[in-house]
């Protein structure tokens, strides 16, 4: 664990997350978005302390990501608000396969200042700290992230979350250094295969001895205390740093599947939190599977209507999840 002398003073419930806020352009509408703010947004209708470190720009834009504060209740203590550059902006073309993402380039999000991002990180003093890989692709979001990473004592969640064109693999290499959990989708997976084990197994069996000793391999090599496989509607697994592996295959699928925008940021967010509360891990996977597939049951990432989650928490906080969200 990548731990300092503080960490016993660190708010263990608390958790910060560092990484894109941005709008997802559809011509015909503007969605706000960014996993990471998707995360943080479900972070705090669940009541967790939550702190999002993010840069935004003075546009018409901003205001959307501003406003979703607001909706959320969510603190702007992390909240930095650039003079010249535009606030993240993703094009979203529909085509006969599905969506083209269009990621735009020099946006506000790569240019989270160090000082202020340090200030609130020291005020949450937070025990998890999240981040990705999209706003490390500048050279300022990268440095700031090494600066909050290298200040605080909190046990570090890394959502890979790779983009085409936009993560280098010496990103990927450095952020696994420096995480202590790590979650992947199969296919990332098998890219972190190609790089460093060079073997393949497949992810159809996680009972696999091959799979596990892959799996075994990366923890060793990064020191990782865990790492987390997502499988979709097969559910995850995952995979410690003592050879220990939990699967979760309860999933709770959508009367409706609508689009499964956002599903890997649901996952995250309960597990997190779940983990913040002191659930054993076998039902935090279980739960962050269900409430990922209901997210996969609404447009986008993010409910329009908060009331979404009131069955969510009053599920969990009674302890019933055999019974089925109203």
């Amino acid at each position: 664990m990548h731990d300092n002398e503080n960490s016993a003073n660190a708010n263990a419930n608390a958790i910060a997350v560092f990484g894109e806020a941005l709008v997802d352009d559809f011509i015909t509408e503007q969605v706000v978005g960014g996993a990471p703010f998707n995360m943080a947004r479900h972070l705090a209708a669940f009541g967790a302390a939550s702190l999002m470190i993010t840069r935004i720009g003075q546009d018409a834009n901003g205001a959307s990501v501003r406003a979703e504060f607001t909706r959320y209740g969510m603190t702007q203590a992390g909240l930095q608000v650039d003079s010249s550059a535009p606030t993240g902006r993703v094009v979203v073309e529909r085509n006969e396969q599905g969506h083209r993402f269009i990621i735009q380039p020099d946006q506000a999000y790569d240019y989270i200042e160090p000082a202020p991002a340090l200030a609130a990180l020291k005020a949450a003093n937070p025990g998890m700290l999240y981040f990705g890989t999209l706003a490390q692709r500048a050279s300022g979001s990268r440095g700031t992230l090494q600066a909050l990473l290298g200040a605080s004592a909190a046990r570090r969640f890394l959502d890979l979350n790779v983009r085409e064109g936009q993560v280098t693999e010496r990103c990927v290499y450095e952020s696994l250094h420096q995480a202590d959990i790590v979650k992947v989708n199969e296919e990332e997976l098998q890219a972190l295969f190609d790089w460093y084990t060079h073997d393949r197994p497949g992810t159809g069996d996680v009972a696999s001895p091959a799979l596990r000793t892959a799996c075994g391999r990366l923890l060793r090599s990064f020191a990782l205390q865990g790492l987390i496989v997502t499988l979709g509607p097969r559910g995850a697994v995952y995979f410690d740093a003592d050879g220990g592996v939990t699967v979760s295959h309860s999933v709770q699928a959508p009367e409706r599947l609508v689009d499964t925008v956002g599903a890997g940021d649901a996952f995250s967010a309960v597990f997190l939190y779940g983990r913040a509360q002191g659930w054993p891990l076998a039902e935090t996977l279980a739960r962050a599977n269900a409430f990922a597939g209901a997210i996969c049951g609404i447009a986008g990432a993010v409910p329009r209507d908060l009331a979404f989650y009131a069955p969510w928490i009053a599920r969990w906080q009674a302890g019933a999840d055999a019974l089925a969200v109203a």
